[in-house]
């Protein structure tokens, strides 16, 4: 058995065109233009590469884009004065704080700084709240874009048995939770967990994100798995190449499963989608818009993907 590479790429074209149409739609409806604004503090290589990424496809679609490009030696007062000017801001629809932030920056008192209705990162405790009460809330962009991608390949979740591996407040627990919302029966693992590969076996899904570069081997895999690998590390090859693998032995996961996701191209261009994709929501609903189509809602169809759709402003 061959995999069938799952494309993220590709998924998370479709999808910024979709955002690109309804902020099109927004401007000449509405007159209103969703603003993202993303702020960096530092010069972490990494962090900025990835900064920029989603600023130039947050103008590629027809947001606002703002950046806030702040010094590691920064305070803390200074950094949560500059949120609460963007809370007030009412041009900006989504605030976004890069991490991870220095050491001498409380992490949790600036992510509960932000307006949850501005959080499109999906990280304030209100926004975690309400995602595991079932409530509509801005989620975490990773989860969102990983169960896109099991969407394109399976049609029907509804029993099958999925395990999450990692159990970070940013992908693996509200992952967990949205999975179960659709149906799955959902096991939360980690690296301590024991008999790991015996419960991977028993999975339909396995989604790695425990950050250990290789750690599912293609012999813990049911045959045909669907594999999503969540993980982004750093390791250098036989040739002293440094390049990105993920947490999943790619090559033998690829001989069991039916599906994979590689690394990188798989979950990454959909977590950048999903931030553009929750910029535009949290402008709708901060402003009380409500949509009218041509079509039965009933559909079950995302009303974005219906024809004849137009704005209530």
């Amino acid at each position: 058995m061959n995999a069938i590479r799952i494309d993220g790429k590709a998924i998370a074209e479709i999808l910024r065109a979709r955002v690109a149409w309804e902020v099109a739609v927004l401007q000449e409806e509405c007159d209103v233009t969703p603003g993202l604004a993303v702020v960096l503090v530092g010069k972490d290589p990494a962090s900025s590469v990835y900064v920029k990424t989603k600023t130039r496809q947050a103008e590629a679609v027809g947001l606002k884009s703002q950046q806030y490009v702040l010094p590691s030696s920064v305070t803390e007062t200074e950094l949560l004065t500059l949120i609460e000017a963007l809370n007030l801001d009412e041009s900006i629809d989504g605030i976004l704080v890069q991490l991870p932030l220095p050491g001498h920056i409380d992490r949790l008192r600036v992510l509960e700084a932000i307006d949850p209705a501005k959080d499109v990162d999906g990280f304030h405790p209100y926004n975690v709240g309400r995602l595991a009460a079932g409530c509509p809330a801005l989620a975490p962009c990773t989860p969102l874009g990983v169960v896109h991608l099991i969407k394109t390949v399976v049609s029907d979740l509804n029993g099958l048995d999925v395990i999450v591996i990692g159990r970070s407040n940013i992908v693996g627990k509200p992952l967990a939770i949205l999975l179960g919302d659709a149906g799955c029966t959902v096991t939360g693992a980690q690296l301590q967990t024991r008999n790991l590969p015996e419960l991977c076996r028993r999975a339909d899904i396995v989604v790695a994100a425990a950050g250990c570069a290789g750690l599912v081997r293609g012999e813990w895999l049911k045959p045909g798995a669907i594999v999503i690998d969540v993980g982004i590390n750093r390791a250098i090859d036989s040739t002293g190449v440094t390049k990105l693998v993920g947490d999943v032995a790619f090559a033998e996961a690829s001989k069991r499963a039916s599906y994979i996701t590689p690394v990188p191209g798989g979950v990454g261009p959909m977590t950048v989608a999903y931030l553009l994709a929750n910029t535009v929501n949290a402008a709708i609903s901060r402003r009380g818009l409500s949509l009218v189509t041509d079509r039965d809602a009933a559909s079950g169809q995302p009303a974005s993907e219906m024809r004849g759709v137009r704005w209530i402003c």
